[in-house]
């Protein structure tokens, strides 16, 4: 069984209906148990829950500490293409945007990685647009090589892959991949995907299993909150999460909570989520995920993340570039996937961590 098994039955559940009927003595009993089901975890994103943020605050940040730490693992992507052949309406390598595409040469990729490296980071993540013709398994294998030079994990944000595909790149180095669903609602999936491979909507959701699979140590999961509807969005992310923890066991899953954020030629978010509502999931995805990773990208502004510290982040991105080559040549702001809203250097983000009374990690992981 895959997940794919499963994801009609939680669209077809009425998030909404379920919430709008949860009261605050539901949300006191789901904060106090020791364990969460999924019920449990539609209680504390309800409307009644409202009222318990501090409360599950506090949880949240004692789950986190339990299990990680005052530790914040640092990472930086490297882009190293942004040809791609999908429509995605919310992304600014969209096909159908007009800009001067680049891919990055074997040399470009080794510059770009000593650049990075130079600032500290250790974990770094690959990304492409989906054009597996301007960037094929051999073009990335070699990119993998290159980067495990300069890096003790390389997490990988491409285009989705044949299993046997996944585990060429991992034996050539690549130990994590991150794949967004985007949207698990069928029907917006189809309207925000018209054209492209990613259209694929069954082959995407079982990315994850193919990679866990393949043999990757780590597997990141999210969807992109602003397409869907926010509560089923985040209800069936969750389902996945804890779906992906006891089927691969062997295997670190983590989650990603990402905003849509500007991008050239992208529509605007259909759904906002607020920093209230996004703090409201955040602590109850850490409550019933305890030990899950959790990742907030420069997506979100400074002010934003540093106040995310201390509700259950375990991973921060910093001086991230979006662009492809960004480090060693000036932004070239027309060819970004996204606007960037956290501009801080590495220093700076370090100074950060550690003003907070957190360690920041620059590598807890390697390949023997």
């Amino acid at each position: 069984m895959m997940f794919l098994d499963q994801v009609d039955e939680l669209i077809a559940f009425d998030v909404n209906g379920f919430l709008e009927k949860v009261t605050p003595e539901q949300v006191k009993r789901s904060l106090n148990k020791p364990l969460l089901n999924r019920f449990d975890f539609l209680n504390l994103i309800s409307p009644a829950a409202e009222s318990f943020l501090e409360e599950m605050a506090t949880r949240a940040r004692r789950e986190t500490i339990q299990y990680f730490g005052r530790t914040v693992g640092l990472y930086a992507p490297i882009y190293i293409s942004d040809y791609c052949s999908n429509g995605c309406v919310y992304c600014g390598f969209n096909a159908s945007n007009r800009f001067k595409r680049t891919k990055l040469s074997l040399e470009e990729i080794e510059q770009e990685c000593r650049i990075l490296a130079a600032t500290g980071i250790r974990h770094t993540m690959m990304l492409t647009g989906e054009a597996p013709l301007k960037t094929p398994l051999d073009y990335l294998e070699s990119a993998v090589k290159i980067m495990k030079k300069h890096f003790a994990s390389i997490s990988l944000e491409i285009f989705p892959m044949d299993q046997a595909d996944y585990e060429v790149l991992n034996r050539a180095g690549a130990d994590a991949l991150t794949v967004y669903q985007e949207t698990y609602n069928r029907k917006v999936y189809r309207e925000v995907h018209p054209s492209g491979k990613k259209a694929d909507y069954a082959y995407r959701l079982g990315t994850p299993e193919r990679g866990a699979r393949a043999g990757f140590r780590s597997v990141n999961i999210g969807t992109l909150f602003g397409l869907g509807e926010l509560c089923q969005e985040v209800f069936i992310t969750a389902c996945h999460a804890r779906y992906l923890e006891k089927k691969y066991p062997h295997v670190e899953v983590g989650l990603s909570m990402p905003r849509m954020r500007t991008a050239t030629g992208a529509i605007s978010p259909r759904n906002i989520l607020s920093d209230f509502q996004f703090v409201q999931f955040m602590t109850a995805l850490r409550i019933y995920l305890p030990r899950i990773g959790m990742s907030i990208s420069t997506r979100e502004g400074a002010d934003f993340r540093d106040k995310l510290l201390h509700l259950g982040v375990t991973r921060l991105s910093a001086g991230s570039k979006t662009d492809v080559g960004g480090y060693a040549a000036a932004p070239k702001d027309e060819s970004a996937q996204f606007d960037i809203a956290d501009e801080r250097n590495v220093e700076q983000v370090v100074a950060m961590i550690e003003s907070n009374g957190y360690q920041p990690v620059f590598k807890d992981w390697d390949r023997i």
